[in-house]
């Protein structure tokens, strides 16, 4: 994994070390927390930052990539999100990680490796207590190993972080008072729990989100709304810029408010909805939300295609986010198409990144998006990069060349980390190796011209420029 790591061609090569290597980042999607930027956190050693730990609450957080691995390979659960030693966990990492031939897990761990810590040769079982005592070393005593000197070393410019509609915000309102900070953190609107009526906890959800726009109560689907478009006013003024919503599959059942209404009433009451009454609800309030994005200048992203928390027991143990979830296969991209047209006749269309963990959508998603594109900005309609289960080398280069092939590679707004680690700034050299490689490989096979002023313009908006426009940084 040397300087020319994934980039087998001279033009490549170039394009790389030219336009694409030391650009900043723009990471507008990721999980990592803004009390944690704020606290400027440091870790004790690289299993915690690498593995995870416990929090207060008792709750586990890490990064459920790895723990895969290390389930894949036998480890006991103790030693994978449970209270066995630091550098036992780090041990069963380092042997199952061996065995991660073709899995981006590995580049991503050994590209970490050699940016934050300097280690240039592969992470084994015969170097890995080396490794430790190096990585632990510098995480406790290197100034430039917290979690500030992680994000400036990474030259991050901006950050959106993954955060509820009854969030405070108070971490980042101390963020942005903070002069010593020199990079951009926002939070970005993920309304979930208030679009899953028919979903555990919903009840409950609720009367957290009436407190939140101080109301005893949400009685209507008048009131969810209006709460809603109360807390989207309170996350733009702290900076919002970008929506989420993480969707199993995308509904449209479009039967207006009253019958939102009632599907509303009934759950508040703890009755079973069917699932086109669950449909009603979400479909009003999904419409009623890219009605307000499009107003307050907010990029709605929608994540679909995950089937979450399949392990019952597992999750019963672990909770959400764990490491038990795979990719669905649905076929919901007319119900996207009708939604979109909805907005569209009305006006209404926000900026929209649409992501499918089934890589069989992207030809469908890039043809969906050149019926809904605008004058208003060019790849005003996205399709987000190859995601979680599809960040992969091959991933990659088939969501791009289908994007390639079906609307405008070169307004794409390129890489994120969607990530909870505050090293996993390195899938964006990852993703920009793998770029700059596809991009020479047309230049070199005469299929695009070797003109360097539009191939510079290429690379580097598509690795930087092109987010920094359409985020409004």
């Amino acid at each position: 994994m040397g300087k020319d790591f994934m980039l087998r061609n001279q033009t490549g090569q170039r394009l790389y070390e030219e336009y694409a290597r030391d650009l900043p980042l723009v990471d507008y999607h990721c999980h990592i927390s803004p009390k944690e930027i704020f606290e400027d956190r440091r870790f004790d050693n690289i299993a915690q930052i690498w593995l995870g730990g416990r929090n207060a609450d008792g709750t586990y957080f890490g990064d459920h990539y790895k723990w895969r691995v290390m389930r894949t390979n036998g480890v006991p659960e103790d030693m994978v999100t449970g209270g066995a030693d630091p550098y036992e966990k780090f041990s069963a990492f380092t042997k199952s990680l061996e065995m991660a031939i073709g899995n981006p897990m590995y580049h991503w761990c050994n590209l970490e490796l050699h940016k934050y810590f300097g280690v240039t040769e592969p992470l084994t079982e015969s170097n890995m207590k080396a490794v430790w005592d190096k990585a632990n070393d510098m995480l406790q005593h290197n100034p430039d190993m917290s979690v500030r000197g992680l994000i400036r070393q990474s030259k991050v410019d901006y950050i959106g972080t993954t955060d509820d509609p009854i969030d405070s915000l108070e971490w980042h309102e101390k963020l942005a008072a903070d002069e010593t900070v020199d990079f951009k953190v926002c939070p970005s609107f993920r309304p979930d729990k208030a679009v899953n009526i028919h979903k555990d906890g919903f009840p409950a959800y609720m009367e957290k989100l009436a407190a939140s726009v101080g109301k005893d109560k949400l009685a209507s689907i008048e009131d969810v709304l209006a709460a809603l478009t109360e807390r989207i006013a309170y996350f733009k003024k702290h900076g919002c810029r970008a929506s989420d919503h993480g969707l199993d599959y995308v509904m449209f059942n479009h039967q207006g408010l009253d019958a939102a209404d009632k599907a509303y009433k009934k759950a508040l009451a703890g009755e079973t909805l069917t699932q086109a009454e669950a449909e009603a609800y979400q479909t009003e309030v999904l419409l009623h939300l890219a009605r307000e994005y499009h107003k307050a200048q907010i990029v709605m992203e929608i994540h679909y295609s995950c089937s979450r928390d399949n392990n019952e027991k597992m999750f019963a143990l672990q909770g959400p986010d764990t490491g038990f979830d795979m990719i669905a296969q649905t076929t919901c991209i007319g119900n996207l198409a009708k939604f979109m047209s909805e907005l569209y006749k009305e006006g209404n269309l926000p900026q929209m990144i649409l992501f499918s963990l089934d890589s069989t959508d992207f030809d469908r998603i890039a043809s969906l998006m050149g019926c809904f594109q605008s004058e208003e900005m060019p790849g005003k309609i996205q399709m987000g990069s190859a995601w979680w289960f599809l960040d992969t080398k091959d991933g990659m280069e088939k969501q791009m060349r289908s994007l390639a092939r079906l609307s405008l590679l070169g307004n794409f707004v390129g890489m994120l980390t969607d990530s909870r680690s505050f090293l996993s700034y390195t899938r964006h050299d990852y993703f920009r190796r793998i770029l700059c490689n596809i991009i020479g490989d047309w230049v070199e096979h005469g299929e695009y011209p070797c003109h360097e002023a539009s191939l510079q313009k290429i690379v580097e908006g598509i690795s930087y420029k092109n987010a920094v426009r359409y985020f409004h940084i």
